[in-house]
This record gives C-alpha cells, sequence and structure tokens, in this order.
C-alpha cells in the first residue's frame, strides 16, 4: 500500500493526512475482496525499515492502527472477517500488541476472509527468525525440507499469495514475502494508495484471472524440444 505521502505532498497536505486517507482505503477493498470471493487478503501495513522514519510520523502511524482496529473490530466480525498480523512484533508498543492480541481471538473463529497485516515485517527477518528456530530445535539437516521452514514462516497455514499489487510506481518488492513469492504474479501500478478504488482492485483481479500461470512446467500438449 504504497503512496499515501506522494498524496498528500502532491496537495500541499500533511504526510499525515496522506496515512489516514490510506486507512479509509483498507476497509474499501476489504469489502470489495469479500464481494468478489477472495478468501486471503495480505496488507503490507508498516515494514521493519519504517522504524527508521521521524518519531512523530511513526507516531501517527501506531495511532492510525490503534484507531482501525478499534473501530473495525465490529465490522470484522459482522462481515466475517478473521484478522491477523505477521512481522516482528518485538518492536511494536505494548498496548497495539495487546489489542493486535484481542482483535485476533475476538476474529479467530471467522471464515469469510482472513485479513492479513504486515506489520513491523522484513522478508530477510522471518527468514532469519525461522532459521533460528531451526537451529534451537536441534533437527538434523536432512528433516530440513520447504513445508518444514515454511511451517516456522509468520505465514504458517497460509496459502502463498497468488497475486501481488503494488501502488505508486514503484516496481520492487521491498522485501515483502520474499520465500512466499516465489511464484506470485505481479501488478503494478502507478495509482497512489488513497486513490486505488474498489473498481481499480477489481479490474487487476480481471487481469491476473487473463495470466497464463504454469509454475515452471509446460502446457499439457506443448513439445519441449532441448
Amino acid at each position: 500500500m504504497d503512496g499515501n505521502g506522494r498524496w498528500a505532498e502532491l496537495r500541499g497536505l500533511p504526510r499525515s493526512e496522506g496515512h489516514k486517507r490510506g486507512v479509509e482505503r483498507v476497509s474499501e477493498i476489504a469489502r470489495a475482496a469479500c464481494g468478489v470471493g477472495v478468501k486471503a487478503l495480505s496488507l503490507y501495513a508498516f515494514s521493519l525499515e519504517n522504524w527508521k522514519r521521524p518519531e512523530s510520523e511513526i507516531s501517527v502511524l501506531m495511532k492510525l492502527l490503534e484507531t482501525f482496529l478499534i473501530n473495525d473490530l465490529d465490522n470484522f466480525i459482522k462481515d466475517s472477517i478473521r484478522f491477523r498480523v505477521i512481522g516482528n512484533r518485538e518492536k511494536l508498543p505494548e498496548h497495539i500488541k495487546t489489542l493486535i492480541g484481542h482483535v485476533e481471538k475476538m476474529t479467530e473463529n471467522n471464515s469469510r476472509l482472513i485479513l492479513h497485516c504486515a506489520l513491523s515485517y522484513g522478508g530477510r527477518d522471518e527468514i532469519i527468525r525461522a532459521v533460528k528456530k531451526i537451529v534451537q530445535s536441534g533437527i538434523s539437516a536432512e528433516a530440513i525440507t520447504e513445508e518444514y521452514l515454511g511451517s516456522l514462516m509468520d505465514t504458517a497455514g497460509m496459502a502463498d499469495p497468488d497475486l501481488i499489487i503494488r501502488t505508486s510506481g514503484e516496481q520492487r518488492l521491498s522485501n515483502f514475502l520474499l520465500w512466499q513469492s516465489a511464484y506470485s504474479e505481479f501488478l503494478f501500478t502507478s495509482t497512489l494508495w488513497p486513490d486505488f478504488t474498489k473498481e481499480e482492485f477489481l479490474e487487476s483481479l480481471y487481469q491476473y484471472q487473463m495470466r497464463d500461470r504454469r509454475f515452471g512446467k509446460v502446457k499439457d500438449g506443448t513439445i519441449q524440444c532441448s
């Protein structure tokens, strides 16, 4: 969800206003995902690298997160949306960690949509934490498989993402789901996140449906020459 700050700066507004508009967009896109039968939606909300931003901006982001969780809990329950956080929670303020745990608990039996929120998240950090768990377990090298390593990730139990959309015109992963995105489809749009509408989201899903996903294989009936 990229481009909140630039959206605000283009309008002569403080960056905080862009983040506020970005949070409002989350609810619209989540409802749109529910409406077309998407089962899981993952939002990259705050990266580990974002902790390097000015303290004033971080404070605004944490307050917006707190307000979002408090205000949207009833909607999560009403719409049967399960909320889960992935990422390194150690750096999050204690009251935010407590609130996250409460919302996760209150929505754990919801089944219409799983809304994953990547907070204090970094793909490399996630892999390193998983490897540390392997070392601490004392498991033999022969027992380490893709499935086993995947079970130690923050995303354990989640399907790998089919489609990754990045807004704002940037064309990179920025340390997002590095392990899980090996065969994801990518879509980059120049639209800034606060302007990313339900209609553009649905158009992105349509474009995804037109993709030919082979996962390294060839189509039936195709002759492969060496």
